[in-house]
């Protein structure tokens, strides 16, 4: 996830966490199965399963290119940036002093969040199973949500100790 100028930069779409592409489809597949098994005499309203059905394939498909947001390590900050009207968050690296690995939470499936204050800590998560813990200097806990949690707390280590 590093591009030529060293700055690590990941997007993280809101519609490819592996558990909730399978729930759609599961709700997509039962569609289809009433629509299939509808007797003759009810076959006008079999139709809306199969509206219904199709519906569900076309959104999930379209939420695989969503961008939920994007994370960038540059010049001795992280800057996450949402998709469309959330601000754009900006973490001094310079205060940071503590980056850990984690695993992101112990539920089978977490919601996707941007900026969540709760408890004293800052959540950002669209998917995966890892996250990075970052503690400040005032004792404020971020939790990035990433799908390279190794390369993402390299590049942070390496931004901190920049001159």
């Amino acid at each position: 996830m590093e591009n030529k100028s060293g700055a690590f930069i990941e997007k993280q779409y809101i519609g490819r966490d592996y558990v909730r592409i399978s729930v759609r489809l599961v709700m997509a597949l039962f569609c289809f199965v009433a629509y299939l098994f509808t007797e003759e005499h009810e076959r006008d309203t079999a139709h809306i399963f199969l509206i219904v059905g199709c519906s569900i394939l076309l959104v999930s498909v379209v939420m695989m290119f969503l961008p939920h947001f994007r994370t960038l390590v540059q010049n001795k900050s992280m800057v996450l940036s949402g998709l469309w009207t959330t601000r754009l968050v900006k973490i001094n690296l310079g205060s940071i002093i503590k980056v850990e690995r984690i695993p992101y939470g112990t539920y089978l499936i977490n919601n996707p969040v941007y900026n969540l204050h709760k408890n004293g800590t800052i959540r950002f998560y669209s998917g995966g199973k890892y996250a990075i813990k970052l503690t400040d200097s005032d004792g404020l806990i971020y939790i990035i949500g990433t799908q390279h949690p190794a390369e993402l707390a390299q590049k942070i280590k390496e931004e901190m100790t920049k001159a």
